[in-house]
């Protein structure tokens, strides 16, 4: 008969990514003229259980160069921008979002500048990035457990096998071969 154990591991239970797309808008202290480039820094993010959905809460600087007084100077315009997304990350396996689960976001593409141009006095951005979530909990596996279970290969010495192909009858294997 067989032998069951239960054994409770840590797995993952849920998966998800979800795109992001925020439109911010920069106001520089001169009317700029061109923009000469942009880049997203210090990005930095969390995931909390929120009534059976997972909430992320960030936030990232973004720099913006440009150009004023007739494109004579430049200067940079650095804003810190907060953000929060909602997920309802599908969970497998009967299991639940709980107060126990671990919740782990990464940065699958981090947040980058997708479309820039001037209106007026302001600078308007597209910034695009996406957000991975897996939600880690408590599950219970079983396992068949066999009794008596030897899974060892057994050794033979090189002496015992010397011996038993010295015991084998020749004659024997020639009158069956000759049938």
């Amino acid at each position: 008969m067989a032998n069951y154990k239960e054994i409770v591991t840590k797995t993952v239970i849920g998966k998800g990514k979800k795109r992001c797309k925020n439109k911010l808008i920069i106001t520089p202290e001169q009317m700029p003229s061109t923009v000469l480039g942009c880049w997203v820094i210090n990005h930095a993010f969390s995931g909390t259980n929120n009534l059976d959905k997972v909430k992320i809460t960030g936030s990232y600087d973004v720099n913006v160069w440009y150009s004023y007084d007739s494109d004579h100077k430049t200067a940079v315009s650095t804003k810190t921008y907060n953000y929060e997304e909602s997920m309802n990350v599908p969970v497998r396996n009967k299991s639940s979002l709980n107060n126990n689960s671990e919740i782990i976001v990464r940065s699958l593409k981090q947040p980058q500048v997708a479309d820039v141009k001037i209106e007026g006095s302001n600078v308007v951005l597209e910034v695009e990035n996406e957000l991975g979530v897996e939600i880690v909990g408590d599950e219970k596996i079983k396992v068949n457990i066999e009794d008596n279970y030897d899974d060892y290969d057994e050794i033979i010495d090189e002496d015992e096998i010397d011996n038993v192909v010295n015991e084998v009858n020749e004659e024997y294997l020639n009158s069956v071969n000759q049938n």
